[in-house]
Order: structure tokens, then sequence, then C-alpha cells
């Protein structure tokens, strides 16, 4: 953990840079000192049928989650998302000064006991660091 998912609009593929947007999100969230690297991942979902809003306007979105796992406190979370989303929306920036586009993301704490994880990458890391 922690798992970064944006869902996407199709008509902004092209100009959405999502690889680079995922960079920007494992600097940010492995500068951060709260989640460890071998944890992060980042996947995006295109959404090939969708509507917004009236339907009658070239309308996109992206809409993004932050799923952590439980133990962090309020503070430490609203921490990091704050200062993710400031990431996104500057990744976002010049798109949404040319287009009509809703950014929204929220973080998710997952429930302690329905949580589930089996992970060989964290040792991975620790040898290649060794």
């Amino acid at each position: 953990m922690p798992h970064f998912i944006a869902e996407y609009t199709d008509n902004i593929e092209q100009q959405a840079d999502l690889p680079g947007l995922f960079e920007k999100v494992h600097a940010t969230l492995g500068a951060s000192d709260v989640f460890p690297l071998g944890g992060i991942r980042s996947r995006g979902v295109r959404l090939d049928t969708w509507r917004m809003a009236d339907g009658k306007h070239d309308y996109a979105f992206v809409h993004m989650t932050l799923k952590v796992g439980h133990g962090r406190d309020l503070a430490t979370r609203q921490q990091v998302a704050e200062k993710l989303f400031g990431v996104i929306a500057a990744h976002f920036a010049t798109l949404q000064a040319e287009r009509l586009l809703a950014l929204s993301f929220e973080m998710i704490e997952l429930h302690p006991e329905l949580n589930f994880k089996l992970n060989n990458v964290h040792a991975f890391l620790k040898q290649q660091a060794n």
C-alpha cells in the first residue's frame, strides 16, 4: 500500500500523461516517509462509457483514489492527501486551462482486518539496497 487509481475519460487519454502523473505520485509518496516504496502502485482505468453533466459539451474528468492501509492518524493522512492533490492539480493545470476538465481525489483507509497482502517486493528492494 498505497494504491493510486486514476479513472479517466477516454477523450483525454493522449493529453493526460498518466505515466508522468504516476512518476510524480510515486516520488511524492516515497518522499513522504509515510509509505514503503515497495508497496506504492499506480494504475489508470480508461472509461469508454460515461456521461458528464448535460452531455452537450466535450467534458472530461479524472477521478483519483489513493487506497492506504490502516494505522496512520488523520493528520498524517490529511497532510499526504493535500500534498498529493497539489501535485495532481499542477500536473493537470495546463490541460484544465485548455478544456472542460473536472478533477477529484479521495483517500480511502482500508479496514484493518479485511485487507490482505502478500508482497515479496519489499524484500527484493531491501536486498537491492545492500
